[in-house]
């Protein structure tokens, strides 16, 4: 009888009960791009389309457990990494991964969430530029994460240029720019790639509020691309064009009272099967 197995994305981020950011948005961001979801839980916020009203830290030993027990058993063609909060968690996750063979990672530095909310403890920035930001792939920070990363304003695509290779000297591989928050009727991102070239990247901006978990969505869709074995540039170039078509079929849901979710289901594709062989 012949055996096939899906390519596989382990998520490692922080709770969304509300569904449209963190760990749920992975979930449905990975299964909708015909990949296998996996995943391992860093804090548990309470929170739904109208901000974050707390957080709740998961110990630090069930994080690396967790990680673990899906590492030793659905090993993954890449790894998304969100809400990291705390230095030691940052400590744990980093250690963690070292122990299995190197597989792509995706990091969205998850600080700001979309209603202002600091998602972040200070001091944990620090750990993150010193021990994650340098084993990533490729980051994926919006403006204000990027203004706390590179130390500067952006409100141009100019400042933008000049933040990436500010960001690119912390040692990270890789980063896309995302450029959504500019006051600009053209959303614009830019991907630094690590040869040093530099890609722009170009969307229409939509009027409307359902923009809930669009950087956990895109890191999300980065990382399963590259599980399909697509050329990370690639990768990153497919995702951003799946968040501009799931935002546009999200555009008019009603989905809450604040700021709604992405349509992640817009064209849901099968699950990827690779026959195995012997």
């Amino acid at each position: 009888m012949k055996k096939y197995k899906p390519p596989s994305v382990l998520t490692i981020a922080g709770f969304d009960g509300s569904g449209g950011a963190g760990i749920q948005a992975d979930i449905k961001t990975i299964s909708a791009l015909g990949c296998y979801a996996t995943s391992a839980l860093t804090a548990l916020p309470v929170q739904n389309t109208m901000g974050v009203r707390s957080i709740y830290p998961i110990p630090n030993k069930a994080v690396e457990e967790q990680i673990k027990a899906v590492m030793d058993d659905i090993f993954p063609g890449a790894i998304k990494i969100g809400m990291v909060h705390t230095s030691d968690l940052v400590d744990t996750i980093v250690s963690t991964l070292q122990q299995y063979t190197k597989v792509p990672l995706v990091f969205d530095p998850v600080m700001v969430a979309t209603s202002g909310h600091s998602l972040i403890e200070e001091q944990t920035i620090q750990t993150i530029i010193d021990k994650l930001i340098p084993i990533a792939s490729v980051i994926t920070p919006n403006l204000d994460e990027a203004e706390i990363l590179a130390g500067m304003k952006i409100q141009t695509v100019d400042e933008m240029y000049v933040a990436g290779e500010k960001i690119k000297k912390l040692g990270c591989h890789s980063l896309l720019l995302k450029g959504g928050h500019l006051k600009a009727s053209v959303l614009t991102s830019l991907y630094f790639a690590e040869e040093g070239k530099v890609h722009e990247y170009h969307y229409e901006k939509f009027e409307t509020n359902n923009t809930h978990g669009s950087g956990c969505t895109l890191s999300s869709a980065i990382a399963s691309y590259i599980a399909q074995n697509r050329p990370l540039e690639e990768a990153v170039a497919m995702a951003q064009n799946y968040v501009h078509k799931a935002i546009y079929y999200g555009k008019d849901l009603q989905i809450g009272k604040g700021n709604g979710p992405l349509n992640h289901f817009f064209d849901p594709q099968k699950l990827i099967t690779h026959e195995l062989v012997g």
